[in-house]
């Protein structure tokens, strides 16, 4: 019990030492150790390190989880060291949603069907982001949050340490000036001179242990920025493959949509991405995002508007040679022709990319395809490979 009282007491003198050093240095009544510059830019950059590494943590949060009290609830059941319960992504409910509409509305009706084909196009995608989420976490927000939940309180640690120590140092030296100062005047305080010197001795040999302590966990910053270097690396490279499986689906069920369009609104022509011949895919997400300035880099579907006429009592165009056929009156337009074209025999005509041909549909004609002509000559080209002028 008398030890405990002892060291409660000589901490509580310790402390108090280390107050008053530290509020007579912020008055300007004390003398203080000042770091050399390495060391100062080695502090400074390990709080750049960390105040940024927070704002890009929490930011990278919400961005992953944007509704907040998710972000609440996961960091609770992160913090009593549970399992996160697995959570239904927004386009997964989206599907949900969309396949039980369905369900009412008629599965094998026309708006049904449609509804199954982007519910199910919603649930991959609910899934790619479910995949790039775990993937996130795991190989950026963990090594991220690590580094300030493990490597920065052991430096904020011993920084402290070594600021007491700094403070110690300090009051020693002053210690030391005051015995000094008072053995000028007294012989008698030659043995206070010497317990100083002696205290001053030990209190800068402990601060200059604790300083190279302390650097080299300051140093150690710069294999921190190398860690997360990597881990920056595989974060992008987890978001392009997520953004290239969504370009993928979304390509997909455009092609879904375009071969059932005709169906449900009969007597409109519609670019169908899954005609006999379809325009090669050529473009990356890479591309598309380069490309957001000058224009899409993926085939815009055209809508051309219905030709009046008669469909049951005009023969279908495939039957006709297209050099007998007879422009109609009105309904003609200009296309830009997006891709090069090969004609597969002498009722097509060939194409070649960024040309401008006249084009207009006829009764009874598949949706498929247009009559494109181009100076004396005439044939069937594909919807896919033009773009319609107004």
């Amino acid at each position: 019990m008398d030890f405990n009282m002892k060291k409660l007491a000589s901490d509580a003198g310790v402390f108090f030492t280390r107050a008053v050093q530290f509020t007579e240095e912020k008055f300007g009544q004390a003398e203080k150790t000042e770091l050399d510059a390495h060391f100062e830019n080695l502090l400074a950059r390990a709080d750049c390190t960390k105040n940024w590494t927070e704002k890009i943590l929490r930011q990278t949060e919400v961005l992953l989880q944007p509704n907040p009290s998710a972000r609440v609830e996961e960091f609770l059941y992160e913090k009593l060291d549970r399992k996160v319960p697995s959570r239904v992504t927004n386009g997964e409910l989206l599907a949900q949603y969309m396949i039980e509409a369905a369900n009412d509305f008629g599965p094998n009706s026309p708006y049904g069907k449609t509804l199954i084909k982007v519910g199910e196009t919603q649930r991959r995608l609910g899934g790619a982001e479910r995949d790039f989420i775990h993937s996130a976490s795991i190989n950026f927000l963990s090594p991220l949050r690590n580094f300030l939940e493990g490597d920065w309180r052991t430096i904020s640690k011993e920084r402290r340490i070594l600021q007491n120590r700094r403070l110690d140092l300090d009051a020693c030296k002053a210690r030391l000036k005051k015995a000094k100062a008072a053995e000028a005047k007294a012989a008698l305080w030659s043995d206070e001179v010497e317990k100083a010197e002696h205290e001053l001795r030990m209190a800068q040999t402990e601060f200059d242990r604790q300083a190279e302590v302390t650097r080299l966990l300051l140093e150690g910053i710069s294999s921190t920025h190398v860690n997360h270097l990597r881990c920056l690396h595989e974060f992008a490279e987890a978001q392009a493959t997520y953004y290239a499986q969504c370009y993928q689906y979304m390509l997909d069920l455009q092609k879904q949509l375009g071969s059932s369009r005709g169906e449900m609104l009969p007597g409109t022509f519609v670019g169908n991405a899954e005609s006999t011949s379809p325009p090669p895919v050529t473009a990356s997400p890479t591309t598309i995002a380069a490309g957001a300035a000058t224009g899409p880099a993926v085939p815009i579907i055209p809508v051309v508007p219905t030709v009046i006429g008669a469909p049951n009592s005009a023969p279908a165009v495939e039957a006709l040679n297209p050099s007998d056929v007879k422009p109609p009156a009105s309904g003609t337009r200009k296309a830009r022709v997006l891709y090069d074209y090969e004609a597969s025999d002498s009722t097509e005509l060939s194409l070649l990319s960024d040309e401008m041909i006249t084009v207009y549909s006829l009764p009874g004609m598949d949706p498929d395809w247009l009559i494109g002509e181009r100076g004396n000559q005439k044939g069937k080209v594909p919807v896919t490979y033009l773009e319609l002028l107004s």
